[in-house]
């Protein structure tokens, strides 16, 4: 197994274990038993993939603490004992970019979604309302962080994951996402980094 070394704001990461589900886009969710993703998501998302693994994590931060970090387009669930589950995620795209320091206020499975105003200004287009599911953009699982009114959540849309689209949220896949809603607890600090 490979090692790399990557620093990102006064800590490094090491990767040390690659746990790649061969299935992350044919998964079908534990608690609906519905499918992850549709077929033609299934098709574009396998060759986007951004893998899961365990990494070495030198930071200063207690376990069940989520760090991102939108320029490396990385999520880190902190486990403790110097590591921690990386993710890809998709971040914001320029002039929807953030920072700081909240907690995980609320979680949701198949969360319901209601676009902000400031969305429905740019983009009078979007429904009002969505029922949760499969062709919903906030996925499978949903992280409410603090009194904002971003999210980490899931996609419709598992190509994205990677790049810098979104309007500030936190998107991951719909199985990366249900990994880390299973792990993070209400109350969980998450801190984002530019």
């Amino acid at each position: 197994m490979g090692r790399t070394r990557a620093a990102l704001s006064g800590f490094a990461c090491a990767f040390v274990a690659l746990a790649t589900p061969a299935a992350a886009f044919t998964a079908i969710d534990p608690l609906t038993r519905q499918p992850l993703y549709s077929a033609e998501e299934t098709y574009r998302a396998q060759a986007s993939a951004v893998p899961r693994q365990i990494v070495t994590f030198d930071g200063r931060y207690a376990p069940g603490t989520i760090v991102v970090s939108t320029s490396e387009r990385r999520l880190w669930y902190v486990l403790g004992n110097g590591q921690a589950v990386q993710y890809g995620v998709g971040v914001g795209r320029p002039g929807f970019t953030w920072s700081g320091t909240h907690s995980v206020t609320m979680k949701r499975e198949w969360p319901d979604w209601r676009p902000p105003a400031a969305m429905l200004k740019r983009r009078p287009d979007l429904p009002r309302y969505m029922k949760g599911g499969p062709d919903n953009p906030l996925g499978a699982r949903a992280l409410y962080i603090g009194s904002t009114i971003y999210r980490i959540h899931g996609s419709n849309e598992p190509e994205t994951i990677g790049e810098a689209v979104s309007s500030g949220c936190i998107r991951m896949t719909n199985e990366d996402v249900t990994d880390l809603y299973n792990r993070a607890k209400v109350g969980a600090r998450v801190v984002v980094l530019r």
